[in-house]
């Protein structure tokens, strides 16, 4: 049996450490990429949910899910929409259909 060397300076083994590697070890590669991160914000900055978020911007939910969690990246103008909710978040009162 392997033991890493936390285990190894406490002289035990640590189930909890163990299970916490064996997740990370399976997270690895994940990358957030600047997308992801603007999309949240510009959602976050509204305060809205993201139902109500992808109804504003006349996208399906599950698409705004895939673009916050990094599935696919939003095309370029949906990118330009939410530069601009950053900064003036009180814009999405202009999108109501």
């Amino acid at each position: 049996m392997w033991i890493n060397p936390i285990e190894l300076d406490a002289g035990e083994t640590i189930p909890e450490l163990r299970q916490a590697l064996a997740e990370a070890q399976t997270m690895q590669g994940h990358i957030t990429t600047p997308e992801q991160i603007l999309v949240r914000q510009a959602r976050e900055r509204t305060g809205l949910t993201q139902a109500l978020f992808a109804r504003r911007i006349s996208t399906p939910v599950a698409t705004l899910r895939d673009w916050e969690q990094g599935r696919f990246t939003p095309p370029g103008g949906v990118l330009c929409l939410l530069r601009l909710l950053v900064n003036h978040p009180d814009l999405t009162n202009e999108l109501v259909n």
